[in-house]
């Protein structure tokens, strides 16, 4: 039944496999509107008919679309249950505009479709575990496993093969090393429990035959950047074999942002410095912002003029102060907060405020250590310019200033500025009278540009709530 033990299951049914686990989804999304009509005793008629064709076909596309049909091996499963998500809330997105735009959406029970909508993508996430966790057992009982070499011993080559043996789910199955410059056996952790080490089969030049002798499936070519002529030489014999062969490339020279693979009109090209807000995460971000914002500032308007009333009464001057900062691609924006201070500074030097800072009003004082000064801001989010979490923007004198002195500063503008941020969060907000003190900031910043979620902006704000409103440290 399974054939070989060292071979993938599916592997000459694959293409036919895949096509049907495209029609899966939508198959699970329209059986369960079906089951929910059932459940609520709602008739399935035409119109139900209608959403679950529409439903369907949107399933498949935005799906396939996204990416949601690839291999397991290596997968990064809460990065699969995030695109699951995400792009369910896509065509639920399409289905409320065409139903918006139809006038059909009163047709419908909303009870049905609240629930459907809430039940689908978690429904999709278990069809997708299931399949995992199936594959997972089998490869656990020695099947559907590949025989693997590597080309380098490197670094590299350890740290492929350290993920390879300490995930035997993936069922990757390593033989050993080739390398030109070493021999005898590779520890892949030196110190670690268990010691895992593997040997050196023999140079280059060895590993076509090997390969050939020995049935092996899947080559990876950790060499290093430098021996380009090798390993020209080394792809170009491996076509000789019927072994599928990858290229690790040694980006971890680099500092890395965000990074990912793409082609231009099948030029492969790899980022090493990206916003991690293309295509979806772009859509869902600014919901995020439009949604939130929106409802905070129905909550916090009575608190709004209370405040500006009371910087208008406190000192002369204007209630909202406006400032010049970088945006987003470093592009300036103008920034809007309560006024905290008896002078409006915006010139190519501003001193940071500091603690008994004589220009800071005593209201403005509470309001920056409440940070309530910033409340204005919600409306840059709504313009665009500001975001609710991400990196806090500086006034564009100090990003002058210190762009200059700390490698990667201008990264953080990758994204939009945000009211709140990771940095802030975790106590680094307030005065940065030393550099040390800013690049800990910028560390955090581009911390957050290589985590983001979704659920990574909630928590955020949910520690914000708790630990940023107020703080001894904003002078």
């Amino acid at each position: 039944m399974f054939g070989d033990r060292n071979q993938g299951i599916f592997d000459q049914y694959r293409w036919i496999l895949s096509r049907i686990q495209w029609m899966l989804d939508g198959v699970v999304v329209v059986l369960l509107l079906f089951f929910l009509c059932w459940l609520f005793d709602e008739p399935f008629r035409s119109r139900f008919q209608l959403l679950g064709l529409a439903t369907f076909l949107l399933t498949v596309m935005v799906f396939q679309a996204a990416n949601l049909h690839q291999p397991w091996r290596g997968a990064n499963l809460v990065g699969l249950v995030r695109r699951v998500f995400l792009s369910w809330i896509v065509v639920i997105a399409i289905l409320s505009v065409m139903g918006y735009v139809t006038k059909t959406s009163v047709f419908f029970s909303r009870k049905v479709v609240l629930t459907w909508m809430a039940v689908a993508p978690v429904a999709l996430v278990a069809l997708r575990l299931q399949l995992f966790l199936g594959l997972r057992w089998l490869r656990q009982q020695g099947r559907n496993t590949r025989r693997v070499v590597i080309a380098g011993a490197g670094d590299l080559g350890r740290r492929l093969a350290w993920n390879m043996v300490d995930t035997p789910w993936l069922g990757l199955r390593l033989s050993g090393f080739f390398d030109d410059r070493l021999c005898g056996e590779v520890d892949l952790q030196p110190g670690s429990k268990p010691d895992k080490s593997y040997p050196i089969l023999g140079n280059l030049n060895d590993m076509i035959a090997y390969i050939q002798e020995n049935q092996v499936h899947m080559v990876y070519l950790a060499l290093p950047l430098r021996a380009e002529k090798r390993l020209r030489e080394v792809v170009e014999a491996l076509r000789d074999t019927t072994a599928s062969v990858y290229y690790v490339p040694d980006v971890f020279t680099f500092s890395l942002l965000t990074a990912g693979f793409t082609d231009f009109r099948g030029i492969p090209l790899i980022s090493l410095w990206e916003t991690p807000f293309f295509g979806i995460n772009g859509w869902v971000k600014r919901i995020e912002d439009l949604v939130l914002a929106s409802l905070i500032l129905l909550l916090v308007s009575p608190v709004m003029l209370l405040v500006a009333l009371g910087v208008r009464l406190s000192s002369p001057g204007p209630v909202i102060f406006k400032q010049r900062r970088y945006g987003l691609d470093g592009h300036e924006i103008t920034v809007y907060k309560f006024r905290t201070m008896r002078v409006c500074e915006d010139g190519p030097q501003i001193p940071q405020a500091t603690a008994d800072d004589q220009r800071v009003t005593g209201l403005g004082r509470w309001l920056r250590r409440t940070s309530l000064d910033e409340l204005p801001q919600f409306i840059n989010v709504l313009q665009g310019t500001m975001s609710i979490v991400g990196p806090r923007p500086h006034a564009v004198a100090h990003n002058e200033y210190y762009r200059r002195l700390i490698p990667g500063y201008m990264l953080r503008h990758k994204v939009r500025p945000g009211l709140t941020g990771w940095a802030q969060v975790n106590g680094w907000r307030g005065e940065t009278e030393t550099i040390d003190k800013m690049e800990k900031r910028v560390e955090y910043d581009l911390d957050y540009l290589r985590r983001w979620s979704l659920w990574f902006d909630l928590k955020i704000i949910w520690l914000t709530i708790f630990r940023g409103m107020k703080d001894s440290h904003a002078y």
